[in-house]
């Protein structure tokens, strides 16, 4: 039999507390009589007691006198230790141990305890007073401030706006970089739009700082108004994207920037499609990166990149899981990446199979929920197709676009209910962007980077009803308006990220991706399993490997780099493809084990299915038609003159007769670049290239 603990179930004693009202007595009557007995048995003086009890006296005072306390509390142990040392020096005397001497003893410490009680209780509410008397004086000198504050606002919208206004309360941010007023309007039927709208002038006459206004918005009723007065310029920083990559929900919100009032601002697009417009150098491509990132830390969101511009928004999120460098492989930050028109279409057209599919296969879920939305979760993702420069692709006159435009419009049209949305981006506010009734109803999250620019950016049309919206209000890169279904329009500042922070991000978020549920990928079809095919990445791995290799001048081939079209030549194919082979091996492996695809096709099967929209490497089937379409292509940058052409226009111009992609036209231009044929200016989406014959100046300066 096991042996049992004796557990003891008599009172704990905490030796290192304080003594109270009854431990401090008791201690004190049995001190005396100990000191008594031992004094009356060893013939020690009795004056002795007295005057150990004169000096405790005086001790007592004077600690407690520096502590602050009572005049009472100072007198109560003035005379506990004095009437403990005549007790003692008493008994010493006549005896410590008779019926009167315990008697008088006991009676002495049921006195002191009374005493010491007393002044306790008088103590605690006095400190109690002290704190009270100390936050009425706080909250006169804070009432005193927001009665000023009230005064002054009451004055100046009487002066500037006519209208007499009864201030409720004044909320100070806990930033401290403005304050809020909530004001009830005068009645007659006055709007808070008649304050709104004299956001510019109120922010002159308060004499606030460049970047800061007065905003007017709607109160808890129709008959209130909120006034936000912005105090500090935090437009004018740069800030950071947030370190805490912890994990968020689409049903929550993703944060996009902060107020200036050091708010975050989430958005829910759950329901809504999203319109970001920003001008060159506004910085909108880096608040295409915090939109990215933001979907890279959710647990229940797939995100689609369509970016014609060579793939340049999305490349940063999938080159981390090209180059692991041999370390921890990871999964790419977004789930499809399209370059082209034809791989933007087929990225779409898998968008509207999934819609379809999803409506008919989820009708028992939605029964289950009482919704007639999809219930999304990490299980059945959203889709969030995100399309750089998009909304041109909606007004542009091409063939090619015009397909992609109406497939967007089609995602956009059916997909809702669905889970799918699009988050589009535009170089400016004006009629030709917005003028889509499609667009306007479905996108109501919108964000207008400004960056000071006032040419195409007409803040009237991105955010109807809003007044008091002018440009110059947001100057800086990075800044400007975002308004959603649940807050009005307001300035705000996006977050600053950069590449090595992209990196951390996919990093960190590698293994919280979700897989497109198994009723959406069959829908998805082969177009989706295999879009991280060799064939259709290769222009990926292409740019990496350049960039990774880095030869210096000497080792640097005389042939341009890019696509190696050895059928055009009669030199040997180098040796760089075969590692680029072992290469796409790694990373097809990889993304076989991440993303389940499904196994290679028959050879035919592919080649029937490749054909018309894989790269088209015509060298290797038809060299003429090749020298054609370069000699096209040449022609028609003679005919642009001094002022060069684009690659995009090229491809356009030689579409129709030749059917060459954008993606051949660059590799050309390269080529041509550095053969000095041709003479490249600006960069990113200003760039140009200028025949030699035209450029005889040397490239011209943005």
């Amino acid at each position: 039999m096991a042996p049992t603990t004796a557990t003891s179930t008599g009172p704990v004693w905490d030796w290192a507390a304080g003594h109270g009202p009854v431990t401090g007595a008791l201690s004190a009557t049995t001190g005396a009589l100990a000191l008594a007995t031992t004094g009356a048995a060893t013939g020690m003086p009795a004056g002795w007691a007295l005057a150990a009890g004169a000096a405790g006296a005086i001790g007592h005072t004077v600690t407690s006198w520096r502590e602050r306390l009572a005049a009472r509390t100072i007198a109560m142990r003035a005379a506990s230790w004095l009437l403990g040392a005549g007790w003692t020096t008493w008994a010493i005397t006549s005896g410590p141990l008779t019926w009167t001497a315990l008697g008088s003893l006991a009676t002495l410490g049921v006195g002191i305890g009374a005493a010491a009680r007393s002044t306790l209780l008088h103590e605690e509410a006095r400190e109690l007073e002290a704190l009270a008397a100390a936050e009425r004086q706080v909250n006169r000198e804070l009432s005193a401030g927001r009665r000023a504050i009230a005064a002054e606002w009451v004055d100046r919208i009487q002066r500037v706006c006519g209208l007499t206004i009864r201030v409720l309360a004044v909320e100070m941010w806990p930033t401290g970089t403005g304050f809020t007023i909530d004001a009830e309007l005068p009645p007659g039927g006055t709007t808070y739009d008649r304050i709104a709208k004299e956001s510019a002038r109120l922010s002159a006459d308060a004499r606030l700082p460049h970047g800061c206004t007065a905003s007017a918005s709607q109160g808890v009723d129709q008959g209130r108004v909120l006034i936000d007065v912005t105090t500090v310029n935090v437009l004018a920083e740069k800030v950071e994207y947030p370190t805490d990559y912890a994990p968020l929900s689409l049903l929550t919100g993703i944060p996009w920037g902060l107020r200036t009032d050091g708010r975050p601002v989430p958005v829910y697009l759950r329901e809504q499609c999203a319109l970001v417009v920003g001008p060159t150098g506004s910085g909108k491509t880096n608040m295409v990166h915090t939109i990215l990132a933001g979907f890279a830390r959710t647990t229940d969101v797939l995100t689609w990149v369509i970016d014609l511009n060579a793939g340049s928004a999305g490349l940063p999120w999938v080159r981390p899981a090209l180059n692991t460098g041999g370390g921890e492989p990871v999964r790419p930050g977004i789930d499809w990446l399209a370059s082209t028109h034809e791989e933007a279409a087929l990225m779409l057209d898998a968008a509207v199979r999934i819609a379809k599919h999803r409506k008919m296969a989820y009708q028992d879920l939605m029964s289950q929920a009482n919704t007639d939305l999809l219930p999304i979760s990490a299980q059945i993702p959203q889709i969030e197709i995100v399309i750089d420069e998009g909304a041109e692709i909606l007004t542009s006159m091409d063939r090619p676009s015009k397909l992609l435009a109406g497939k967007i419009l089609e995602v956009i049209r059916i997909a809702r209910a669905m889970g799918i949305r699009t988050v589009l981006t535009a170089l400016g506010a004006t009629g030709s962007v917005l003028g889509n009734l499609m667009i306007r109803r479905e996108a109501k999250v919108r964000v207008a980077l400004t960056g000071g620019e006032t040419e195409g950016m007409d803040l009237g049309k991105q955010f109807p009803g809003s007044r008091g919206l002018r440009v110059d209000q947001a100057p800086y890169k990075g800044s400007g308006f975002i308004g959603t279904p649940e807050s009005p329009a307001g300035l705000f500042k996006s977050w600053r990220i950069l590449p090595n922070q992209i990196r951390d991000i996919v990093a960190a978020t590698s293994d919280r991706h979700p897989a497109l549920d198994a009723v959406s990928a069959k829908a998805a079809g082969p177009d989706y399993a295999r879009r991280w095919d060799a064939a259709r990445t290769a222009w990926m791995r292409t740019t990496m490997v350049d960039e990774c290799s880095a030869p210096t001048v000497e080792d640097r081939p005389t042939r341009p780099g890019g696509l190696n079209l050895s059928a055009l030549r009669d030199a040997p194919v180098p040796a760089a493809p075969v590692a680029d082979e072992a290469f796409d091996a790694r990373f097809q492996a990889l993304i076989d084990a991440e993303f389940g695809t499904t196994g290679e096709p028959d050879e035919d099967e592919r080649e029937e299915r490749e054909r018309p929209r894989g790269l088209n490497l015509s060298a290797f089937r038809n060299g003429q038609n090749e020298g054609a379409a370069r000699q096209a292509a040449l022609d028609v940058l003679l005919a642009a003159g001094a002022e060069g052409t684009g690659a995009s226009a090229i491809a356009r111009a030689l579409a129709d007769e030749h059917g060459t992609s954008r993606q051949t036209v660059v590799g050309w231009l390269k080529e041509w670049t550095e053969q000095g044929i041709t003479v490249r200016t600006g960069s990113g989406t200003k760039t140009r290239y200028i025949h030699h014959r035209h450029a005889t100046g040397g490239p011209a300066e943005n």
